[in-house]
């Protein structure tokens, strides 16, 4: 006789056949395909992307006093904890601001399996942070009270009711609930994983998350360019993109209240669904004494330390039979430092018979062919390429290009039936312009020296060696590695099936909810292309 597991190992590997079979959905067995690049849609391309102003109620604050506002979920390294993230208090901006004393409100939340009465309670930290700029006459800001508060012991696949805030005020929130991930092992999986990059706050990005909620998602990756934030240059003003007006300026304020607005804007799908960032550009918010990414290290909480990194810059954590690896495009990434040195630990203990599936995600992209950002992470790609290869990963995602495309599975530039698939949804709908023009269009190919960035490392984007481009910075055709590309807003769903079937799904903005603009089955080959085994790692 057979297990339990194995026949509904089976079963589901049946379903799944029948599935491509009905709608002759493509697999990565099929490929490599032929490259497509889908034309511009001039009628329905809506490029000149408007925010959401600040007396939209769904960014106005519309509680009061220390009642909780800006709640969201994230999860821990495994399914048995989250947390739990809320703000009490209004911001302030201006002159010779007093902060909130984050000691004056109590960070607790009363929890449980049935929402009447919530059986447990936990207890956490709280701390304001501000944004100081070196330049006088410039009106500095300090947040509300940032509350964080971890629940552990958590079963698996559960429904749990929450109440967050501080019952002694008295100022609490109303009962919510959030569902624990899978246990991790070879036959469970969340369901449905959205993933989108550079979201923003504009009416672009009202119908991205509103797609991503019709979708009912189990988890949310956000990869990077959160609020954007730091657009708004003008002496507090919050005045429209001043910074794509005036990209000189060297007075670079960034405008925290865009934070505040978007944490409330986000509130009914992420108070609900958990929701894990990783850092990208428009994160960094330069401010006085140098200091960088102030807002998300203060409003977003990360799995660091269960997961070895200590760095809220890059971790790693597990969601079922996934084991998702967030990597840091602006911190030290080569060979000598902390990063990689985690990598290497984090994946030499990764168990694939217990995550068979190992994704790993990032801002910049290495394979866009997008003229915008073009091989602008070629440091990154040339120091952390062979590692992630070595270990089999199996699908790279990435935002900082705002537009989508999927590769062929592809190493060192090459067609690799062992390499990862890449996919860049950098398309949310933030307020810089959508990318159109690809790198191998006439007259389209970068100066090299362009693909410098002052955060990411430095110039490593030489001439091709070998293959088609040999001798060239770009190709003179779409590249054979890139296998879809298109301009338009959206978001991508992620259903992972079993062990080695998992079917992604890109959505445009401007189709039905139940259509899709890319679909394809990623299939997994471990007898083919082996990973390094787990090792003891202290």
């Amino acid at each position: 006789m057979i297990s339990r597991e194995i026949a509904v190992l089976i079963g589901v590997a049946l379903h799944v056949v029948a599935i491509v079979a009905a709608v002759k959905i493509p697999t990565t067995l099929d490929g490599p395909f032929d490259p497509i690049t889908v034309p511009l849609d001039q009628e329905s391309f809506r490029g000149n992307a408007i925010d959401l102003p600040k007396d939209d109620p769904r960014v106005a604050r519309m509680v009061s006093g220390f009642a909780p506002e800006q709640i969201s979920v994230s999860l821990g390294a495994s399914f048995d904890s989250v947390w739990i993230t809320w703000i009490t208090g209004d911001f302030q901006i201006g002159e010779n601001l007093r902060p909130l004393n984050p000691g004056d409100v109590k960070s607790v939340v009363f929890y449980g399996r049935l929402r009447y009465p919530l059986n447990y309670e936990a207890t956490g930290d709280s701390l304001v942070y501000s944004q100081l700029y070196p330049f006088s006459g410039l009106r500095n800001y300090t947040s509300g009270i940032i509350h964080h508060v971890r629940l552990t012991g958590l079963k698996a696949g559960t429904k749990y009711y929450y109440q967050c805030g501080d019952p002694s005020i008295p100022a609490m929130s109303r009962v919510l609930a959030f569902k624990t991930m899978p246990v991790s092992n070879s036959v469970s999986y969340p369901s449905r994983i959205a993933i989108v990059g550079d979201l923003g706050l504009t009416y672009n990005s009202t119908s991205t998350v509103d797609h991503m909620r019709e979708n009912r998602p189990d988890l949310i990756l956000l990869l990077g360019d959160i609020s954007y934030a730091n657009l708004y240059l003008t002496n507090g003003t919050g005045s429209d993109c001043y910074s794509c007006s005036f990209p000189e300026t060297p007075i670079h304020e960034t405008y925290q209240p865009r934070w505040d607005y978007w944490g409330r804007f986000m509130e009914p799908l992420v108070s609900k669904v958990p929701l894990m960032v990783i850092e990208g550009n428009h994160e960094i918010e330069t401010q006085a004494e140098n200091q960088t990414f102030m807002a998300y290290k203060s409003r977003f909480t990360f799995p660091s330390e269960d997961s070895g990194s200590f760095s809220p810059y890059y971790y790693s954590f597990n969601a079922g039979g996934i084991h998702f690896i967030m990597l840091g495009s602006y911190v030290s990434y080569s060979r000598s430092d902390d990063q990689y040195k985690w990598l290497e630990k984090d994946l030499a203990k990764v168990d694939r018979s217990v995550t068979p599936w190992l994704i790993a995600t990032w801002h910049a992209p290495w394979y866009s062919t997008y003229k915008a950002h073009y091989r602008e992470a070629e440091c990154m790609r040339m120091e952390m390429e062979e590692l992630l290869y070595s270990y089999g990963v199996d699908i790279i995602f990435n935002g900082h290009v705002h537009a989508y495309e999927r590769s062929n599975r592809v190493y060192n530039y090459a067609l690799d039936r062992c390499g990862p698939v890449h996919i860049t949804v950098g398309d949310g709908g933030n307020r810089e312009k959508m990318a159109v023009e690809h790198a191998d269009d006439p007259g389209q190919c970068p100066d090299p020296h362009d693909t410098w960035d002052p955060f990411i490392g430095g110039l490593c984007a030489f001439n091709f060696s070998a293959g088609p481009a040999a001798g060239g910075f770009c190709w003179t055709r779409q590249p054979d590695h890139s296998a879809y590309r298109e301009s338009s807003f959206g978001h991508g769903i992620l259903e992972v099936k079993n062990g080695t079937h998992a079917l992604w799904t890109w959505h445009r903005n401007r189709d039905l909810y139940d259509s899709a603009g890319d679909q394809i089955f990623v299939v997994r080959e471990p007898h083919l292309c082996p990973s390094r085994p787990p090792v003891n790692v202290l």
